[in-house]
């Protein structure tokens, strides 16, 4: 028989720093290895999505973020990799810590960018976070 497949849920976080500037990571690992990708990451059974970003940044940071607001959620499906997530992305700011790359085995770097000049190679849900800050979201994001 074989065995059902059904979509995972995965999380991703947009930080934006007073200088207008995204962090982004470079990732190693299936989906999209080779592409520049909000930080996030899977979530687990029974967890919260809020709960889940707030662990994954930890996890893969070091930094304590607090989320601002959901921004959208991505249909992250493609075919020749077999993937197939639904990937809610917030917009967060950080409260604690300063960014380290605590995964090194997943992730190439951790880099900010300025707003206006990302890479090409970026992943379809940073891709889809980008055009929803382009409409006018990005200004909204309040610092402390």
């Amino acid at each position: 028989m074989e065995v059902e497949k059904l979509p995972k849920v995965g999380v991703g976080a947009v930080i934006i720093n007073e200088d207008n500037h995204i962090l982004l990571v470079l990732r190693k690992k299936s989906p999209e290895a080779g592409h520049w990708s909000l930080p996030g990451g899977k979530v687990d059974y029974m967890e919260t999505i809020e709960n889940a970003i707030i662990r994954e940044i930890k996890e893969e940071l070091g930094i304590d973020i607090e989320i601002e607001k959901l921004l959208c959620v991505t249909n992250h499906i493609i075919q020749s990799e077999g993937i197939h997530y639904v990937a809610p992305t917030f917009i967060t700011r950080i409260v604690n810590g300063s960014v380290q790359n605590k995964e090194p085995h997943a992730l190439e770097k951790v880099q900010w960018f300025p707003l206006e000049d990302i890479p090409d190679n970026i992943t379809i849900t940073t891709e889809n976070a980008l055009k929803q800050l382009g409409q006018g979201d990005r200004f909204l994001v309040p610092f402390i």
